[in-house]
């Protein structure tokens, strides 16, 4: 990349480009850079409105890409874009009821785009609100039943979202969850989970199931534990463990169903392992190092399977370098 960042957003595109944007630091900010596969290069494209970090970015069905919120690490924002991969250009989208960083975004069965929790420049927030694409309008929809940040967010095979632990830096974490049904805009609790996290990664796996990796435990650091949530029944049940505790990872959900993670940090050092969850077996095996240590990085599925990972924070610097997985070598 052009730049080096981290805590900036991906999304890949219909044409199967990779569109990064934000992030920290310098120049990065405002920047987006759009990798080809089929070339394997870099550009720079149109820059953003405002500078971000800690924002997110949401693949819309008419190949548009929502940014919303985030900081400019001045001010909690609430506003938003949209990427238009025609005119490689960023247009506003209004703007939230809410400032608000360290939240989550979802694109619904519907099309509309669920953004919910976060921070303030003074509380977590429990408000939720929606996106239409069609009117380019936010409205507000019902509160999720807990306030939180640094948790996540799942659209369910049913429609249906799940909300997942979460809590600020230094606080003690949250192991409940909520499930959000959009046809009536509420909130229900379900099963908490086996351990209170936050800074985890969910993946819906193929059969419904949301796998949940890692994250921290309140005044122990991260975790190694793994668990899963069935829809069926509500129920969580842990499964293997990682080989290595790790927060600030990534996590891929691979073409064969497996689950590849990334990098992140066991707290002494930051790593440059990586893992696969094989579903079928409920275990992990190790599979090749990244050539660089980073976490707070990203990782994105290519159309031809391969997982491309981008930036990050290394031991000491901020990274512009881009690696490819390719799980037919592993």
């Amino acid at each position: 990349m052009k730049y080096g960042r981290k805590v900036h957003t991906k999304s890949v595109l219909a044409d199967g480009k990779v569109l990064v944007t934000g992030g920290c630091c310098s120049a990065a900010g405002n920047s987006t850079e759009l990798y080809d596969p089929s070339t394997g290069r870099w550009t720079t494209i149109g820059t953003l409105n405002s500078v971000r970090q800690f924002h997110t970015a949401s693949l819309l069905p008419d190949g548009k890409v929502l940014v919303t919120g985030g900081t400019n690490t001045v001010l909690v924002l609430n506003t938003a874009e949209l990427y238009d991969p025609s005119t490689r250009s960023w247009t506003t989208a209004g703007s939230m009821n809410n400032v608000r960083k360290l939240h989550t975004a979802s694109v619904l069965d519907d099309g509309k785009v669920l953004v919910a929790g976060g921070e303030n420049e003074t509380a977590l927030l429990k408000s939720a609100q929606l996106y239409d694409p069609s009117t380019g309008k936010w409205t507000t929809t019902g509160n999720m039943i807990y306030a939180r940040a640094f948790h996540t967010e799942s659209v369910l095979f049913d429609g249906n979202v799940l909300v997942t632990g979460g809590a600020p830096f230094q606080v003690e974490c949250l192991n409940n969850a909520e499930v959000h049904d959009p046809s009536t805009s509420r909130w229900t609790t379900t099963d908490n989970l086996n351990n209170a996290r936050p800074l985890h990664i969910t993946s819906l796996l193929t059969d419904g199931k949301i796998l949940v990796t890692n994250g921290e435990k309140y005044q122990v650091g991260p975790l190694k534990t793994v668990e899963l949530y069935d829809p069926l029944t509500g129920r969580w049940t842990t499964t293997g463990n990682l080989n290595s505790a790790r927060q600030l990872h990534t996590a891929s959900l691979l073409p064969d169903g497996k689950v590849l993670v990334t990098g992140g940090t066991n707290n002494v050092v930051v790593l440059n392992s990586a893992e696969l969850y094989d579903p079928s077996t409920r275990s992990w095996t190790a599979t090749g190092n990244m050539k660089y240590a980073r976490l707070l990085h990203t990782a994105s599925v290519l159309s031809d399977g391969k997982v491309l990972v981008t930036g990050g924070n290394g031991n000491t610097v901020i990274l512009n370098s881009a690696e490819l997985y390719d799980p037919s070598t592993r």
